[in-house]
């Protein structure tokens, strides 16, 4: 017998939620109804992935459910807020019960680590599309935004670049060995939610990677009104990804492939000691690779000359 859409929720997502004190009303009403404490501030960030273009349609759907919470969660690091809640809107060509569990297991997995309840959604017939609504708390005036940054400050990320975009190209087939690493780096993203609220106070502005770092960083250097420059060098890379541009010389790669979930923040130059021990504490391999400047635009060093780049990152209405 098939599955109704009403079973479908109760069988694969509302009895498989955590339950948040401070949720006043989750699934099962026409909205979910939520307790914001007092003196914080709610932020609120969507992702909607569709299959052919964010993810392979052959993709393990466990994988999927993760990587679809992970990617909203990532913008929550980003702001510096503890994830709280989420909305999913599923759309499905067949109710398929096999890859449902196995979605709802890789959702549910990295939902109950990082302690943020489904509280709602839909679902509905077509194409393979994924939309998350992921919902987090603040302190009042303590959210990291993008337009923070001073010139002199110094840019670090929060760990190794490109091995989310290697492992696209592994799975495209245009490399012709996989690298597990490279791999779980593309599907399965770790959000940086303890870096993101450790942060607080300290970044002057923050965004998280997820088309590339020069046309990220290039969101935050606009929105802040300052330059930088990126020494090429001092980038964060994983074993693959150092060995692969070896082979190949794509220096491009870790500077323009989407995907790695890492944050990127600025931090005032007298405060680097503290901005090392925030990443350390966090158990992660970030740096500092670069520093603000009042010159407009982003320029980049590579062994004491200057790199450029066709293309800045990952944008989906380019004509490129």
């Amino acid at each position: 017998m098939a599955l109704s859409e009403f079973d479908l929720i109760r069988r694969f997502f509302a009895e498989a939620t955590i339950r948040r004190p401070d949720t006043a009303l989750g699934i099962g009403d026409d909205c979910a109804l939520l307790r914001c404490a007092a003196g914080m501030e709610l932020a609120i960030t969507a992702d909607t992935m569709v299959a052919g273009v964010h993810f392979l349609p052959d993709v393990d759907p466990e994988s999927l459910g993760h990587k679809c919470l992970a990617v909203n969660l990532s913008d929550l690091a980003a702001m510096g807020a503890e994830a709280a809640w989420f909305t999913l809107a599923l759309t499905l060509p067949e109710a398929d019960e096999a890859w449902l569990a196995a979605f709802a297991r890789g959702l549910f997995s990295l939902g109950h680590r990082c302690g943020v309840q489904l509280v709602g959604g839909d679902t509905t017939r077509g194409p393979l599309a994924i939309t998350i609504q992921a919902m987090g708390q603040v302190p009042e005036g303590q959210a990291l935004c993008r337009s923070g940054a001073q010139p002199d400050d110094l840019i670090f990320v929060s760990g190794p670049l490109g091995t989310a975009g290697l492992g696209l190209k592994m799975r495209l087939g245009t490399i012709d060995h996989a690298d597990p690493a490279a791999i779980a780096a593309l599907e399965r993203p770790e959000p940086r939610l303890a870096l993101g609220q450790s942060l607080r106070g300290l970044a002057s502005a923050c965004i998280d990677i997820s088309d590339g770092l020069a046309g990220d960083l290039a969101h935050v250097l606009a929105a802040s009104g300052v330059g930088a420059i990126l020494h090429y060098d001092h980038l964060p890379l994983s074993e693959c990804v150092t060995e692969y541009i070896e082979e190949t010389g794509d220096f491009a790669l870790p500077l323009t492939a989407g995907d790695d979930y890492e944050l990127c923040f600025t931090v005032p130059l007298h405060r680097r000691d503290e901005a090392d021990m925030v990443l350390g504490k966090c158990g992660l391999r970030g740096a500092a690779i670069g520093q603000c400047e009042t010159a407009q635009g982003l320029r980049i060093n590579q062994r004491g000359h200057p790199l450029a780049l066709e293309a800045p990152g990952y944008e989906h209405f380019s004509r490129a």
